[in-house]
């Protein structure tokens, strides 16, 4: 090999020298670094780096559910003698469903559209009475001839869906009266009392007692009429809101009929039905009872404020 050669070769040597010493101080220097890091105590700056290290948790955390209105209502309104605790306990259990007494009879499967006020049960609360003027109240249906009337507790008034419903009321003495409920009854009214016209009151009891122990259940009357439907004053094509008066039974659902088929419209607390982009309105209504009975009206005018009576009606049950 010439001189020159062999200088060429002493070089290339040197340089993988050089490369693998500064490898192997690399190595050198993070083994050093993870031993200080492993052997470092616990502190604020290692919880930090952890922490950034860690996904975020989810921020989804679960929150108690707040107590209901008509649970607080009654604990506020009750006195303070050991039965009014007691009352006040138990309308606080009822905010979560109604105190009912079973009558035997099997609740149809269609139940569930009645909400919290079922067919064929017997609830157990108080009366008390209020001055219905001509008989109009909550629920927007118009002075009533009959003041058989009543007003459901903000609870089981449930946004208007006791709306219209029949209810027959007995006292412990066995008078009883059948009523139907056109208003709301805000607190301190609790869970399962219904505010009666004095004319309603007056059936069970004398006026003086204020306040009696009663039962009261769903009924469907054999008499009555047939349905209407109303449209609100300034309901539009572009926008309406309908309510059904006169419904034997308390009414479920509403639906209207769109260029896309049944459109359901949500029922606002003052007992309409509403379609706030105009989807349906003036065309035909669907309407559904709480036992699933269907009936369809076609034919109503767009006209606000104007009682339109049908020729249909729910069955008796």
């Amino acid at each position: 090999m010439s001189m020159r050669a062999t200088r060429r070769a002493a070089r290339s040597r040197r340089r993988r020298i050089g490369l693998t010493g500064g490898a192997v101080l690399a190595l050198v220097a993070v083994g050093v670094l993870v031993h200080l890091v492993t052997a470092s105590p616990s502190g604020p700056g290692t919880d930090a780096g952890r922490a950034a290290a860690t996904p975020a948790a989810d921020a989804r955390t679960a929150v108690p559910a707040p107590t209901p209105s008509a649970s607080v209502a009654a604990s506020a309104s009750a006195p303070t003698s050991p039965s009014a605790t007691a009352a006040a306990s138990t309308a606080a259990a009822a905010a979560a469903r109604p105190s009912v007494t079973g009558t035997g009879r099997p609740a149809p499967a269609t139940a569930a559209l009645a909400g919290r006020i079922r067919p064929r049960t017997r609830y157990r609360g108080v009366a008390t009475s209020y001055d219905a003027g001509d008989g109009d109240g909550a629920c927007l249906y118009g002075p009533a001839d009959d003041l058989m009337v009543a007003a459901m507790n903000t609870t089981d008034y449930e946004s208007a869906r006791a709306c219209g419903a029949y209810v027959l009321v007995r006292a412990s003495g066995g008078a009883s009266v059948t009523v139907r409920i056109v208003n709301e009854c805000p607190l301190p009214c609790v869970p399962g009392q219904l505010d009666l016209s004095t004319q309603a009151f007056a059936k069970l009891a004398d006026l003086s007692a204020g306040r009696i122990p009663i039962t009261w259940e769903l009924v469907s009357p054999p008499t009555v009429g047939t349905l209407s439907v109303r449209y609100k004053t300034g309901s539009s094509r572009y926008w309406c809101a309908i309510q059904v008066i006169g419904h034997r039974n308390p009414v479920a659902r509403l639906e209207t009929r769109t260029a896309s088929g049944w459109r359901r419209l949500p029922r606002a607390d003052y007992n309409y039905f509403l379609a706030e982009d105009g989807g349906g309105c003036g065309g035909a209504i669907r309407i559904t009872d709480i036992y699933g009975e269907q009936l369809t009206v076609d034919g109503i005018a767009l006209r606000p404020d104007a009682v339109q009576a049908t020729r249909v009606q729910f069955a008796a049950h």
